[in-house]
């Protein structure tokens, strides 16, 4: 296990304060704002501590409302909105400095059989590990992209991308922990593919770039169906940019093929 993998595991092991408060810290190399994708997932391991353990979550639904700062704890509030014979619903709000930087609504189900379908995953092979490059290895998470010498040019591209992730090392058998580091990753790349088309005038320094919300649904069961620190593909696509917000789609599919996730994102483009 690396050692970044090692640390974001301990960040989800929150401080309980009270019945519905935590405490949640961030890695110490941080200097400017936190990730959101970190955010979120000590968002989703705060109302998962207060579900029963037979509903795993199915969607969540955030808001960025302020950049996050590094150098302070979070206090993560969830309110109990709603516990029913099949669905519980949680609202989330994580707090810096008195006021609010983040809020998610999420919802969890108990697991049931129904009609299934989904859209056929892209065809791709998942890497081998020695595909990966070697000061990769260190990160939170190893990652290898289709094309990637398309992705890398500084002409503009198609609003596209698959890519492939999982975790650097074994993640403990807990779906919890699976679903929050699912959302962790979720957030990486995706703004990146609304950006695309944009490279031949857009300098990436010249930039403000800031994801606005996030919302993402799970369509089958993390450990039982799909495990993170197995390889995952993630297929973006960017619809639109307007407005200086860009719109981000995603599908995440396990390597034999089930979709397990997806998700959908706007994100701030705005040129300096």
């Amino acid at each position: 296990m690396s050692p970044g993998l090692e640390e974001l595991l301990e960040l989800l092991t929150l401080e309980r304060i009270d019945k519905n408060l935590f405490r949640a810290f961030h890695p110490q190399d941080r200097e400017h704002r936190l990730y959101g994708g970190q955010i979120m997932a000590q968002a989703l391991r705060a109302a998962a501590y207060t579900i029963p353990d037979d509903r795993p979550v199915h969607s969540l639904h955030g808001y960025f409302l302020r950049p996050g700062d590094p150098k302070i704890p979070a206090l993560i509030d969830v309110e109990r909105i709603r516990d029913g014979r099949s669905f519980s619903t949680r609202r989330v709000v994580v707090i810096q400095h008195g006021q609010a930087i983040f809020n998610m609504d999420a919802s969890f189900q108990v697991s049931e059989q129904g009609l299934t379908h989904q859209l056929p995953a892209p065809d791709r092979q998942p890497p081998t590990d020695d595909m990966v490059p070697e000061e990769m290895r260190d990160w939170t998470f190893l990652g290898w992209r289709h094309d990637h010498k398309r992705l890398s040019s500084a002409e503009a591209q198609p609003p596209a991308q698959d890519l492939w992730f999982k975790a650097s090392g074994p993640v403990p058998d807990d779906p919890v922990l699976h679903a929050c580091l699912a959302v962790y990753e979720s957030d990486n790349a995706l703004l990146g593919t609304a950006r695309l088309p944009h490279r031949d005038v857009m300098n990436r320094d010249r930039m403000q770039m800031a994801s606005l919300d996030h919302a993402m649904w799970f369509h089958r069961d993390p450990v039982s169906d799909w495990r993170v620190d197995e390889w995952m593909l993630y297929s973006l696509d960017a619809p639109s940019s307007s407005q200086a917000r860009g719109y981000n789609r995603g599908l995440i599919y396990s390597a034999d093929g089930k979709l397990v996730a997806t998700t959908m994102q706007e994100g701030l483009m705005r040129q300096r």
